[in-house]
């Protein structure tokens, strides 16, 4: 039975980004996942590395700060899938007043150093790019800026960077029990295909996520002080509603708000929801009342109108938020909590959060563990690239550019599609190719094998799910059959030779 200092349950965002943390600073690490990495709430959000604009009207004014923080030390660790994006917010007459939203602005301009971002504008919409879509009566608005980020690749980012100082990492790969067991937790971890085996831990770590408290609860039996609340935030992509490069944030009638972003070239993003959730965080789905909202809402402001038909694709997910008896959904804290449970071998479990926040997370958690491991060394993420971000200056456009000189062969899609998805370690990918038959079959149109057995044995994928709807997007432009594709091409490739089997 193998002993490690660290195991970790869950492979979200704060999962991956502690495992990350603790092995950089010399802890031995096994995190495991039952599903694949981001399957649930970190691949389901709006994609935003963001102070949060509207938590200043709840007075979260440390939580911004925070997070804008964060906002600048991500946009230069992972600059291939974190840049820059400018928000447009029309101003309504009958909403918040101009000046509450001109203050609302400055302070979240101000609220915390910015080096890579400009600031915040008004702007006329007769003189402004982001005009043109919006309905006539719209004359004014405002423009800030905020970043995009890949979410799920993001978290498979940690996941690598974690392997890379020695965590091991298990996907599909369910905790189903841990016990104290002396200066120990014992852990029982089941594979997908039901064979099961137990590794000895120093300490554990929840962060389940939306299961964080049911696996306090039922798994391990023990008592918790603090619970969460279960929100779904849904979103709808449509045909893309404008062309150029500015997104949208929409103030609305019931106090919210939601976001129109440009999305993989062709498509538009919307969303999201806030509704009370009760189900299984696994079976979230939208609903019809969420499609109709979020059209509406849409419909609102631009002139395109749209509806339930129009709607392309969805999805769901269930933010474990921390519980502070707000009276609505819309309201409940962003922020997170540390519980430290010491009656024996250390149990830590983590309570709400939100992506932008989740390297900060990650840090305080095992600033609080690794004394306990005997472990002194030093806080070191705030300065270290992400895998494929190393790269000078964090300039993505003069990386880019250099791809495209060193290997003229690539098409101009397929070289911006992996520069974005990869940065630097797009060589991985290449290795010794000199022309696209040197990538092996194209088994989709722009999906050569090169790129599948990456994915396959770099980044955890098992299915085709992992690679066409959290590793990449191509879910979105690739024919019906594309999954059916895939899964016989990773099924073909794990079958052995038939020498093999005859041997």
């Amino acid at each position: 039975m193998e002993t490690y200092d660290l195991v970790i349950i869950g492979g979200g965002i704060n999962g991956a980004g502690i495992a990350r943390d603790a092995a950089g600073r010399g802890l031995s690490v096994l995190l495991c996942e039952k599903d694949d990495l981001a399957s649930h709430t970190s691949s389901a959000s709006t994609k935003l590395i963001h102070g949060g604009l509207r938590y200043l009207e709840y007075y979260e004014f440390g939580l911004v700060r925070k997070a804008l923080q964060e906002r600048e030390v991500l946009l230069k660790a992972a600059p291939h899938i974190i840049w820059p994006l400018r928000f447009v917010m029309p101003h309504a007459r009958d909403q918040r007043p101009e000046w509450m939203i001109r203050a609302g602005l400055f302070l979240y301009d101000h609220l915390a150093k910015r080096e890579v971002l400009p600031g915040s504008e008004t702007v006329s919409f007769a003189r402004h790019p982001s005009g043109a879509p919006l309905k006539d009566a719209f004359k004014r608005g405002f423009v800030y800026s905020d970043g995009w980020v890949q979410d799920a690749r993001l978290v498979v980012l940690n996941a690598m960077d974690a392997a890379e100082h020695g965590a091991k990492i298990h996907v599909r790969t369910a905790c189903v029990a841990a016990r104290r067991d002396g200066e120990h937790w014992l852990a029982t971890l089941e594979r997908e295909d039901g064979s099961r085996f137990e590794v000895r831990a120093r300490a554990l770590v929840n962060a389940a996520g939306p299961w964080v408290q049911s696996l306090i609860e039922d798994k391990l039996a023990m008592p918790s002080s603090k619970s969460i609340r279960l929100v779904k935030g849904s979103h709808i992509v449509v045909k893309k509603l404008f062309d150029h490069p500015f997104a949208y944030i929409f103030q609305n009638p019931d106090k919210r708000i939601i976001f129109a972003i440009p999305y993989e070239k062709d498509f538009t993003l919307i969303g999201t929801t806030d509704v009370e959730y009760h189900g299984d965080p696994a079976q979230v789905a939208i609903d019809g009342d969420e499609i109709n909202y979020l059209c509406q809402m849409s419909n609102r402001y631009f002139h395109s109108q749209i509806t339930p038909a129009d709607v392309l694709s969805t999805y769901s997910g269930v933010r474990p938020l921390l519980d502070d008896a707000s009276d609505n959904a819309s309201s409940v804290t962003r922020d997170y909590a540390l519980e430290m449970d010491l009656a024996g071998a250390p149990l830590l479990s983590v309570f709400g959060g939100k992506i932008t926040t989740f390297r900060k997370l990650a840090e305080e958690a095992v600033d609080k563990i690794a004394p306990l491991l005997g472990c002194g060394q030093a806080t070191w993420t705030a300065g270290a690239p992400l895998p494929g971000g190393d790269m000078p200056g964090a300039d993505f456009g003069r990386f880019l550019q250099g791809l495209r000189q060193r290997h003229p062969w690539l098409p101009e899609a397929l070289a911006e599609r992996w520069a974005r998805a990869y940065g630097t370690r797009v060589s991985k990918l290449i290795g010794k190719a000199d022309s696209l038959a040197g990538l092996g079959k194209e088994v989709l149109p722009g999906l050569y094998e090169a790129e599948l057995a990456y994915l396959a044995d770099a980044e955890w994928a098992t299915r085709s799910e992992d690679i066409l709807w959290r590793r990449s997007k191509l879910k979105l432009h690739l024919p019906a059959n594309a999954a059916e594709v895939v899964d016989a091409w990773l099924a073909a490739r794990a079958r052995p030779p038939r020498e093999a089997l005859s041997a």
